[in-house]
């Protein structure tokens, strides 16, 4: 039967809607989780920046797991159901906490770190499995799995559009000037509840239309007695040596005690000074376990490697890119000034502007590639990825260089949206072009796993985000009386020099890896761009 090529699979837009409700929840969450954390439950911002990225961070980091869950037991379908229910557990967590934080704080605060555990477990089993499961709707070598994934993309942005839309609204409330503490419950309520409709209609649906190209299903449970032989000129079985996963359990925790001794402060904090270091070494662990497996021909060894130097680059990409969650809000609620088109938008909202945007230009995004294609003229995933670092860099540069002289003035809210915009088109060269290129490079018996990988660079960016966040200076410090933040050696006394600090970070990366990428990188790919 011959295949339409124009078109895509009808089962794109089952996981397009499922990953859509998914991320109505994460991301209306997320948007509240600083506010709520400092407001309600009295959390200091410096705290709350760090426990937002340790949270994204092991949201991520449980990603490894579930993809070894899927890959060897359970399968992608029933991972995404299970972790759909654990997610919408979590959010009822979080609704108890805000529910109670005047009546008992300490309670409060104990169903938060539940909530946030739920969460995390949760997104671990859901995240990495429905992404591998775009990629299995293809045959391989399939030219449309780029435009795939960013329509898939935009489905993600729909949901975090929605979920930062309604859950503000309804959680970040004001009433002459006043926050309304006990608003932040609804948020959480209408992040549960999107979760629900997910996972139900997941549920229902999946059956029908997740199918490969031949109309056999995709994501079931894998065969325990299938025989290891090569199928489309893969091995169909990773063989892990018990040297090889002795050495990676050897080096994790070599890894650990070397970072958390890198990051020991005199302010001790748990999540800085363990949970990062966990974040870190778990993704080195995990990467250089792949690596030694046997079967890895030179080829597939080759295109692995191209993945882990482009995971690298990705972490400074996600560091600066999720200050959006925090340090953004907090500058957005304290120190800009929020009215815009006639009316004072929710400070946890202005991020919302990245969601908006991606909409706006996910199609055109998709376009464009296939425009270039057509011409000879697209470049490979690897150069996209250093675009969007480049993109991102500017955006701040734009932030930064409206922030220098502005004295004791509020931002114009504009000026955030257009840092946005530049973030967005940015995040739509690296993010997507990623998932993609996972799907591309990895050989089948890694799919999940080295999309767990993937998602642990994404994990890594979030901790260090964590880590820069709270490097953001007093609204109100004076040279001399404040204890500025530092950075290797550097103090940040200002605005315009921790927006800067982004700009350095990035577009220093931007420049070696798009060196990387028109080089050592493209022959690494061995045909794949």
């Amino acid at each position: 039967m011959s295949e339409n090529t124009s078109s895509h699979p009808k089962g794109l837009y089952v996981l397009y809607s499922t990953e859509m409700w998914e991320r109505f929840n994460f991301y209306g969450m997320r948007a509240l989780l600083s506010l709520f954390l400092v407001n309600a439950l009295a959390f200091k911002q410096t705290d709350a920046s760090i426990l937002y990225g340790g949270f994204l961070g092991l949201s991520y980091l449980t990603t490894m797991a579930g993809g070894y869950i899927s890959d060897r037991y359970l399968g992608n379908r029933n991972c995404i159901l299970i972790g759909g229910f654990i997610m919408a557990i979590g959010q009822i967590f979080m609704f108890s906490s805000a529910s109670s934080f005047e009546m008992d704080i300490s309670l409060a605060q104990n169903l938060m770190w539940g909530g946030l555990f739920f969460l995390i477990i949760g997104n671990g089993f859901f995240k990495p499995n429905i992404s591998s499961m775009v990629g299995q709707l293809y045959r391989k070598g399939d030219n449309r799995l780029d435009a795939a994934f960013t329509i898939f993309y935009m489905g993600i942005n729909t949901g975090a559009l929605l979920g930062m839309l309604i859950c503000p609204f309804l959680g970040d409330v004001k009433v002459d000037g006043i926050r309304v503490l006990d608003a932040f419950k609804w948020g959480f309520f209408a992040a549960g509840t999107a979760m629900l409709i997910g996972t139900v209609s997941f549920y229902f649906l999946k059956n029908k239309f997740i199918v490969d190209p031949d109309g056999l299903p995709v994501g079931e449970k894998p065969f325990s007695n299938k025989v290891n032989t090569p199928v489309d000129g893969e091995t169909e079985k990773a063989e892990f040596s018990s040297k090889s996963i002795f050495s990676a359990v050897v080096l994790f925790f070599i890894l650990v005690f070397t970072f958390h001794f890198l990051f020991i402060t005199e302010e001790p904090n748990i999540i800085k000074d363990w949970i990062y270091p966990v974040i870190y070494s778990s993704g080195l662990s995990l990467a250089f376990l792949i690596i030694t497996d046997k079967t890895i021909t030179s080829v597939e060894r080759n295109r692995i490697l191209v993945m882990y130097i482009i995971s690298f680059f990705v972490i400074f990409f996600w560091a600066s890119f999720e200050q959006a969650g925090s340090s953004l809000t907090f500058i957005a609620d304290q120190q800009t000034d929020l009215h815009f088109l006639g009316i004072e938008l929710p400070p946890s909202s202005v991020q919302n502007a990245n969601s908006f945007f991606i909409i706006l230009l996910a199609f055109p995004f998709s376009w464009l590639w296939i425009w270039l294609n057509k011409r000879g003229l697209e470049p490979n995933s690897p150069a996209k990825q250093a675009i969007g670092l480049l993109l991102l860099s500017i955006g701040y540069l734009i932030i930064a260089s409206q922030i220098k002289d502005l004295g004791n003035n509020k931002l114009g809210v504009i000026w955030l949206i257009v840092m946005y915009l530049f973030h967005t088109m940015g995040e739509l060269c690296l993010s997507p072009i990623g998932l993609s290129l996972v799907s591309k490079l990895a050989p089948k018996r890694f799919s999940s796993l080295l999309m767990g990988v993937w998602f642990l660079a994404n994990a890594a960016g979030y901790a260090l985000a964590g880590t820069l966040g709270a490097l953001l200076p007093p609204a109100e410090a004076v040279v001399g009386q404040v204890n500025f933040p530092s950075f290797l050696g550097f103090e940040i006394h200002n605005l315009y020099e921790f927006f800067m600090l982004f700009v350095t970070l990035t577009g220093i990366a931007a420049i070696i890896l798009y060196t990387l990428a028109i080089g050592p990188l493209k022959r690494m790919m061995h045909g794949i761009r």
